[in-house]
């Protein structure tokens, strides 16, 4: 609406100008009605253009402006030493130069200056910093950052459990192609691909609901052409937008790492939301198969978290006390090693003792 009545008062005073300049100049033949009907067409043409063209880049407008300043300023700068430089001329070898000839010679340098100039800007925005932002002209955005999801961490649905505890401060983005990626899966003929599409749209529709986000469905234009697959468009869209990718798929997050793009991968943040198991504590846990060495169990903490018991093959099915050996951190998850201990007369300990003590968590 705004918009709209820009354009119209732009007209507006296009034409007032132009009437302006026929009542002052109306007993000068025809050439002023041509003038004021010219200068009418050009502003339609204008609106025109505006308006068939509605995705404009921001970073290239930014480049054609600031090149034509430069060009300009350079022009002028040229055109004072051309002046000069024909002043010795004139003066010394009494060389008749036209002005005709240096004015024409001036216009010629300012629109060499300013193709150059543009030119330049434009092929080397993006090998450039300046503190002049006509490289990377951005919009502004309130607050830090946002989170960029991708379809893994969305089907997974941790991060609505993430999302409700208020920890994101800043907007999450769901593309458009993300979305429609999402859609595809749950309109699937295989019953698990269906099962998986529908449940992210559920967590969609979750985070939608939580009144402690704001989720952002980004339906924008991405400056990279070219691009095939949803995880080039997303670090495409990354990098665009400032904003940092959410992810549970371990090889984008390797190729985020390495294109320097902040990424967050959801199974690195589970993990390090573990407790810690040091060497030397002692810890209840219930075998539940043998492991692969001669005397090995292996059981497994609520967490998932598998431990590996030295001297409890003959364990399986019991509570043992067992202590912590070692603790190691993988970016497939975390594994605990340990040893069984007796109980301290040093007989093992019975299944009614094991009963009577909770289990350790």
């Amino acid at each position: 609406m705004i918009l709209n009545i820009l354009r119209f008062l732009f007209l507006a005073m296009v034409t007032a100008v132009a009437m302006a300049y026929l009542s002052l100049n109306v007993g000068n033949g025809v050439w002023p009605w041509v003038a004021m009907f010219s200068a009418v067409v050009v502003a339609i043409g204008v609106i025109l253009a505006d308006f068939l063209f509605r995705k404009k880049n921001l970073t290239a407008m930014s480049g054609l402006f600031f090149g034509v300043l430069v060009g300009i300023l350079v022009s002028l700068a040229l055109s004072y030493l051309i002046q000069q430089v024909a002043d010795i001329f004139i003066t010394s070898n009494e060389l008749q130069l036209s002005e005709s000839l240096i004015t024409g010679l001036k216009l010629l340098t300012g629109l060499i200056c300013c193709y150059i100039s543009v030119s330049f800007i434009l092929q080397t925005r993006d090998d450039f910093r300046f503190i002049i932002p006509y490289v990377e002209f951005s919009r502004a955005m309130r607050g830090s950052r946002p989170f960029i999801l991708d379809t893994s961490v969305i089907i997974d649905g941790r991060i609505a459990d993430i999302a409700a505890t208020g920890v994101f401060e800043s907007r999450l983005i769901v593309p458009r192609f993300v979305l429609n990626e999402l859609q595809t899966v749950a309109d699937s003929g295989d019953k698990l691909k269906r099962g998986r599409g529908r449940r992210g749209l559920d967590i969609l529709q979750r985070l939608q609901a939580l009144g402690k986000i704001e989720l952002y469905i980004w339906d924008g234009t991405l400056r990279a052409s070219g691009l095939q697959g949803v995880d080039q468009k997303l670090l495409a869209l990354a990098q665009q937008e400032n904003g940092r990718l959410v992810t549970n798929d371990f090889n984008l997050n390797k190729v985020a790492i390495l294109q320097g793009l902040p990424v967050i991968n959801i199974n690195d943040l589970a993990n390090a939301l573990k407790p810690a198991a040091l060497p030397g504590e002692m810890m209840r846990l219930k075998i539940v198969k043998p492991g692969e060495g001669p005397a090995q169990g292996v059981g497994y903490l609520e967490d998932g978290t598998m431990v590996v018991v030295e001297g409890a093959r003959d364990r399986v099915g019991h509570d043992i006390e067992l202590l912590v050996t070692n603790a190691v951190q993988t970016s497939a998850g975390r594994m605990i090693f340990g040893r069984f201990e007796s109980s301290a007369n040093g007989a093992p300990r019975t299944d009614a003792s094991a009963k009577t003590e909770p289990a350790a968590k």
